[in-house]
């Protein structure tokens, strides 16, 4: 069905008359004529009826206005679904405990404006299928040199891990570590998926230096493995620092220093997306990514 014979079937119908439905409408009155007769066409019925007034709708008319209006109130919600500025911006972020969440609440906290949905994907090769498919704005993934065509990417953090432990391991004590101090420590990691990005980083990490990582076991979340690792005492993994510990009275997180292991993490977003969110939130972790760089730091290769 035709949606400009629609709205000017409810154009004509409020104005009363062809000719000011066409003022409205900014088309001649004979245009108007012919989108009603073609809509009638299509339907089968009479919609108006002339008078010396002007036009008065049909009982068929008035059975279709209702309907007809449902119908334009339903096509400009999709279009305002999809209009940049209108709809949120979509942002993927990894996880909702990660350091990625926090930069993306630090914008929301200064830009309010800018309505968002959030969302967790599960890894970066997903993320970036959802850019590419228009699903998300943006997405938080590993550095990706060169970037799929039609995407384009920027560095936004390095984010520091520091060794996470119970109260009851051995280097629960110490104020800080240096990489060397972990050699032949258990540090888990669950979940590691091969050919991942974490997976990745982690394997260069370990070869850095002589590193034991343990990948036993499925990811069943935060919480859990902060649980395992309270109550393990031989058990330590990798914490970023930005990220609030549910169970911090029973954990102890010591920096790692000479040099610090961070993650790097970038922004991904389609080159034609032009949301003025997505353009605000890249202005926004520029300058994050500015203001936090720091030597003295470790990082996989692939994004050095």
């Amino acid at each position: 069905m035709d949606l400009n014979a629609v709205r000017t079937f409810v154009v004509a119908t409020d104005e009363g008359q062809l000719q000011e439905a066409g003022v409205e409408l900014g088309i001649s009155q004979q245009a108007v004529s012919k989108r009603i007769a073609a809509l009638e066409k299509e339907l089968g019925v009479r919609l108006f009826t002339r008078t010396a007034r002007g036009i008065q709708l049909t009982a068929d008319g008035q059975a279709f206005l209702p309907h007809a209006r449902a119908l334009l109130d339903a096509a400009d919600r999709a279009v305002a679904a999809v209009r940049p500025g209108v709809r949120p911006l979509r942002v993927d972020v990894l996880g909702r405990r990660s350091a990625c969440a926090a930069l993306v609440q630090e914008f929301h906290r200064q830009h309010p404006e800018f309505e968002l949905e959030v969302v967790t994907l599960p890894n970066g090769t997903a993320a970036t299928a959802a850019v590419r498919a228009g699903e998300v704005d943006a997405a938080f993934c590993g550095q990706q040199s060169p970037p799929p065509e039609g995407v384009r990417t920027m560095r936004v953090d390095n984010e520091p891990l520091h060794l996470l432990v119970g109260l009851g391991h051995e280097l629960a004590a110490a104020t800080e570590l240096r990489p060397e101090d972990l050699v032949g420590q258990r540090i888990w990691i669950p979940g590691i998926v091969p050919g991942a990005e974490w997976g990745a980083y982690y394997e260069e990490l370990a070869a850095a230096f002589d590193l034991s990582i343990d990948a036993e076991g499925p990811n069943f979340g935060t919480e859990h493995m902060l649980d395992r690792i309270a109550d393990t005492p031989s058990l330590a993994t990798f914490f970023g620092t930005v990220i609030r510990l549910p169970r911090a009275e029973d954990l102890r997180l010591i920096p790692v220093r000479d040099p610090t292991p961070v993650y790097p993490h970038s922004l991904i977003w389609r080159a034609d997306n032009h949301h003025p969110g997505l353009a605000e939130l890249r202005r926004h972790l520029d300058e994050h990514w500015r203001s936090s760089r720091r030597e003295d730091v470790w990082t996989a290769s692939w994004a050095a």
